[in-house]
């Protein structure tokens, strides 16, 4: 079973930087599509990116393209998340997910790591 566990959140100004990373472990990674989501207080989760293990191919939810940066590392089986421009409306708990390939949703989940943006 895929184990997942975040780091990296933390309180910034509006328009730094900040790297999350997810520490990803278990078998047959290449089997997995892996994502990073966001939960603001009161509102639902919703994606922000997602990466499959096995060719590299990436997404974005629209309101981060161009923001946020989505890549996996093999060596150290982490998927991180290099976010831009932050914005106080980034802020939010966020949250490395992972899919098997052959399964439509999410379903194993970390504990979610918190990003706080200041104006």
């Amino acid at each position: 079973q895929v184990q997942l566990v975040e780091s990296g959140g933390g309180l910034v100004q509006a328009g730094a930087s900040l790297r999350l990373s997810c520490a990803v472990s278990g078998r047959a990674l290449s089997s997995y599509v892996m994502g990073w989501f966001r939960q603001a207080p009161g509102k639902d989760r919703e994606f922000v990116s997602g990466i499959n293990w096995s060719d590299d191919s990436t997404y974005y939810a629209d309101f981060v393209k161009g923001r946020f940066t989505i890549s996996r590392d093999n060596a150290k089986n982490t998927v991180s998340l290099q976010m831009y421009s932050l914005k106080p409306e980034d802020t939010a708990v966020y949250y490395c997910a992972a899919r098997h390939k052959l399964i439509n949703e999410y379903h194993i989940w970390g504990q979610g790591t918190q990003v706080t943006v200041s104006s």
